[in-house]
């Protein structure tokens, strides 16, 4: 089984692949923090508590259902901090579901979606970049605690505007 971000994705790389392998995408993200107080506790070492969506439970429930008499896992998601993000959100989850048993997990990445660089990103499978996904970690703790504390305000003095966030709180510390 191969996970990809995008449906359109997985039907090219599906074709370069053939029928030995199962693309599924994620369609991005399948975990966000939920947007009530407490996701982030800084208190205990920044745990975060993580919430699925119903659309992201089914594509998921989807990978576990095919892992089934799949040989392994394979994480093809972008090479970027989200996509090693969205990576570490599937592998998660599967592993809460009890999905993966003793099946392989590989990580692979490529910057183009031609034949070529997909067979030779198969050939080079790697683990998930921790260091990456402690990075994807700390913005998004970030966003969330200065982003839940500033919205609120930047709702009342701004009506329409939609949240406030690291980059925003700084700019507008600065005017």
């Amino acid at each position: 089984v191969v996970v990809v971000e995008s449906p359109a994705k997985a039907k090219t790389i599906n074709k370069y692949l053939g029928q030995g392998y199962k693309v599924l995408a994620s369609f991005g993200h399948v975990r966000d923090l939920p947007p009530k107080d407490g996701s982030v506790r800084p208190d205990e070492d920044f745990a975060m508590s993580w919430a699925v969506d119903s659309a992201s439970s089914k594509r998921l429930s989807d990978i576990a259902n095919a892992l089934k008499s799949a040989d392994g896992l394979i994480l093809a998601t972008d090479p970027d901090r989200e996509g090693e993000a969205i990576s570490w959100h599937v592998l998660e989850v599967l592993r809460q579901k009890k999905a993966l048993k003793d099946k392989p997990v590989r990580r692979v990445v490529f910057n183009a979606i031609t034949r070529q660089s997909v067979l030779d990103a198969m050939a080079n499978p790697r683990d998930i970049d921790v260091p990456l996904v402690d990075a994807y970690l700390a913005r998004r703790a970030l966003d969330y605690l200065v982003g839940f504390t500033l919205s609120p305000v930047l709702w009342r003095k701004l009506p329409g505007a939609r949240s406030a966030g690291r980059v925003q709180s700084v700019a507008l510390r600065l005017v």
